[in-house]
């Protein structure tokens, strides 16, 4: 069973979600400096423990760096089915 929550940890999560309404894209570090600007004093860490047990996540644009774009062409690869037996001399035209 997992431990109670504090009363004090109960006003941050609660803190915590009104701001995540307001401004989702906030990490443990700039809900940390909001918390503050409302007179909060809490830690980074702190913060980023009560948003895990919360499930809040900030949400931005994450990478998507194997996904080809549709429009660029695939080239085939031309030595395939090719028996390479040995280098060609520098040079040399075949």
């Amino acid at each position: 069973m997992p431990a109670p929550v504090s009363d004090k940890d109960a006003e941050l999560m609660r803190l915590i979600d009104e701001i995540h309404l307001e401004q989702p894209y906030l990490g443990s570090r700039g809900m940390k400096s909001a918390l503050r600007m409302r007179s909060q004093k809490v830690g980074r860490i702190h913060v980023r423990t009560l948003m895990r047990k919360m499930g809040i996540e900030a949400l931005y644009k994450k990478p998507r760096l194997s996904k080809p774009h549709p429009d660029h062409k695939v080239y085939p690869y031309l030595l395939r089915g090719l028996d390479i037996a040995e280098p060609t001399p520098f040079g040399a035209r075949t």
